[in-house]
């Protein structure tokens, strides 16, 4: 039990570490520039170099708690004076510490508009995939709602909720069924009357983007999709990830992109083997779960198929009982390690 501990570990520990590098290559502000002009009307159409100049300062990645009261926090220094907490609100990832219980946001910034006064801060989430544990549009709108109330004494004080600067919320999810993008945000569907209600229906902005295990073909829709697809794939090489980003997309090869991309390569390529290797490991449990079951439906002795069938007795009476119990059934069959 102690090696399947330890490589249980490792395995969260390569994911983990895939998971950052990831975060920190979308979190490129060319990466980034390419995903504002196809999210964003105020700079659809606009050069990626361009959009570049209105991200302000470092996008801050796995950073900030998405916590009430942790995302504005106030710091203490070295002398014991207190000073303001980061100046953008973030997301904490799904964190790098095994034991850290905090959730941040993956990645958000500051989007200077075109008019050179107005601000928009934008957060970016990855998924490996939709989650089956609760809805993702959910916990967009948690996410999105945080960014707004968080602003309160940083970006807007006291009651001038009008300071409040409009938020984007970005979801990239993979392994989706199709490649898809949907925009989600307020409307105004007036009920009796005609009476214009003053403030901004452009506040609050959600963006879901979907994206399939194929790469899309190079098409001007599937702009966005295809770099996304690319640059995230467990399947194409660095050097096939690379050509296409300098090739197609313009993007200047550094050094920190090209070594992330090897790292990730190299740490998908060890999560896809042991992704094989447990997957082979399920298939001989439930294979020699059935012949311990069909053993006993013959009329062997709990003793006679451990004998035959290498296993404990206890671990015999374990595949039986799960089974009499319900436990067994198709794709979830299990035999106790010994």
């Amino acid at each position: 039990m102690g090696a399947e501990i330890g490589n249980a570990l490792n395995a969260a520990d390569g994911e983990a570490q895939y998971d950052e590098k990831a975060k920190r290559l979308l979190g490129n502000k060319i990466i980034l520039a390419y995903i504002l002009i196809n999210t964003m009307d105020e700079f659809r159409g606009m050069r990626p170099q361009d959009v570049v100049s209105y991200i302000e300062g470092e996008p801050f990645i796995s950073t900030v708690p998405v916590e009430p009261g942790m995302t504005n926090a106030e710091e203490k220094t070295d002398s014991g004076s207190v000073k303001a907490g980061p100046r953008i609100v973030g997301l904490n990832t799904e964190n790098m510490e095994v034991n850290e219980g905090l959730i941040r946001f993956d990645i958000i910034f500051y989007v200077r508009m075109k008019d050179g006064v107005s601000q928009v801060i934008v957060n970016l989430e990855a998924q490996k995939d939709e989650p089956k544990s609760y809805y993702i549009l959910d916990r967009a709108v948690f996410y999105v709602s945080r960014l707004v109330s968080s602003q309160k004494e940083r970006d807007f004080v006291k009651t001038n909720y009008s300071d409040i600067k409009k938020v984007f919320s970005i979801w990239v999810c993979m392994n989706m069924d199709e490649n898809c993008m949907d925009y989600i945000h307020l409307t105004d569907d007036k009920q009796l009357g005609s009476y214009q209600w003053r403030g901004r229906l452009d506040l609050v902005n959600i963006v879901l983007i979907g994206i399939a295990n194929e790469i899309p073909e190079r098409d001007e829709k599937y702009e966005l999709h295809r770099l996304l697809g690319t640059l995230l794939s467990m399947e194409l090489s660095v050097a096939e990830k690379l050509e296409i980003m300098e090739t197609e997309y313009r993007i200047p090869i550094d050094d920190g992109i090209r070594e992330d991309v090897r790292v990730m390569c190299n740490l998908s390529q060890g999560i896809f083997e042991r992704g094989e290797a447990k997957g082979e490991a399920r298939g001989e449990a439930r294979g020699e779960a059935r012949i311990i079951l069909s053993l006993y439906k013959n009329g062997y002795t709990v003793e006679q198929i451990a004998s035959v069938s290498d296993k404990t007795i206890e671990e015999v009476e374990a595949v039986i009982r799960r089974s009499e119990t319900g436990g067994l059934q198709e794709g979830s069959v299990h035999v106790t390690d010994r």
